[in-house]
């Protein structure tokens, strides 16, 4: 399935259902007097957080969605019948809003969580409601109101607790694939992984967070090249981005710490929220090294970059370093939820 994160889709709530005009006529009961019925409301269109709704890429072939429209009244004061409201099902993590003013409606963050999204039209009255004491009869209904249509922006950011940060060919789809069951493709080139993965690491039988790879970025990202700016966004949400270092490029003339300054500036020009966020170093392929140089190579990135946060070295290849990486994780996003917890 192709990932689609971007959508835009029209929704429709039904009209309300038009009042009646009717009068009594039975044996026996002379000058019955009004009957008609009120009209039904229209159905309302909602979205809904699916849980086996992972893209929007339904959306580039369904772009219409239409709730029914409210039954007209009938006579003998009978009630149309409301229209079905119409649920739209999106991936958790779903922003909405409006596509003509550009307004945020809501941002779907929990499973089953709903969202109206277009208000069905209310009913019209039946002649039965314009009854007063100068008019017995009267010859009036109203029409139900329309329902709201609208055009929605549809924007998926991914709901991670940690993100992978780093050049082509880091290793971050290699580093998921150790540590979780996702299979993102891993090949000996750049560019392998074209859309976002997420992967669920387990610590123990009771603790597991939930980890997410995008594409790698590139110089002149903020500026739109490749694909790494198109989905920078979905690492917004989470707690803790791990910017992954390949410390023996493979056929590259520039050094890991060229590699490492441009990904940072790249990232503070697109966005100060996701430059602010606590990033470690992860120190990755150690393995192409020779066990001797290891500590010193790695010593000399960290003191050319000036880094004074936490550092990991890892061989994400043969899982080499990525256990203690992902305790010190779970441990960290542990005292974050503990820290905010408290605040709240």
């Amino acid at each position: 399935m192709r990932f689609v994160d971007e959508a835009e889709v029209r929704v429709e709530a039904g009209d309300g259902g038009n009042g009646t005009i009717g009068f009594r006529r039975e044996k026996y009961i002379p000058m019955g007097g009004p009957d008609g019925g009120d009209g039904g409301d229209g159905g309302s269109v909602y979205l809904i957080a699916a849980e086996n709704v992972n893209t929007l890429v339904d959306f580039r072939y369904h772009a219409v969605h239409r709730a029914q429209r409210g039954q007209n009244g009938m006579s003998r004061n009978c009630t149309g019948r409301k229209g079905d409201d119409c649920y739209v099902p999106v991936p958790l993590g779903t922003q909405v809003s409006d596509a003509e003013t550009g307004e945020v409606i809501g941002d779907l963050t929990e499973i089953g969580q709903t969202l109206l999204v277009a208000q069905g039209g209310f009913h019209g009255l039946g002649n039965t409601r314009f009854k007063s004491s100068i008019n017995r009869a009267p010859q009036k209904a109203s029409k139900g109101s329309e329902g709201e249509h609208r055009r929605l922006n549809l924007e998926l950011t991914l709901i991670a607790d940690v993100g992978l940060l780093g050049m082509p060919n880091a290793g971050k789809s290699s580093l998921i694939r150790s540590v979780s069951a996702a299979t993102p493709k891993v090949a000996d080139y750049p560019f392998t992984t074209l859309h976002p993965n997420l992967g669920v690491v387990s610590v123990d039988d009771l603790r597991s967070f939930v980890i997410a790879d995008i594409p790698g970025v590139i110089e002149g990202a903020a500026e739109g090249a490749g694909l790494g700016l198109q989905f920078l966004k979905h690492l917004l949400r989470t707690g803790l981005l791990l910017h992954l270092i390949d410390v023996e490029p493979y056929e590259s003339m520039e050094s890991p710490v060229q590699a490492a300054k441009k990904i940072i500036h790249e990232v503070e020009k697109w966005s100060d929220e996701l430059a602010a966020k606590p990033r470690w170093l992860v120190l990755n392929k150690i393995d192409r090294l020779p066990a001797e140089e290891v500590d010193e190579r790695c010593q000399a990135i960290v003191d050319e970059l000036e880094w004074t946060g936490p550092v990991f070295k890892i061989a994400a290849i043969n899982g080499d370093g990525t256990r203690e990486l992902m305790f010190a994780i779970m441990n960290f996003l542990e005292q974050q939820r503990q820290e905010k917890s408290e605040q709240d």
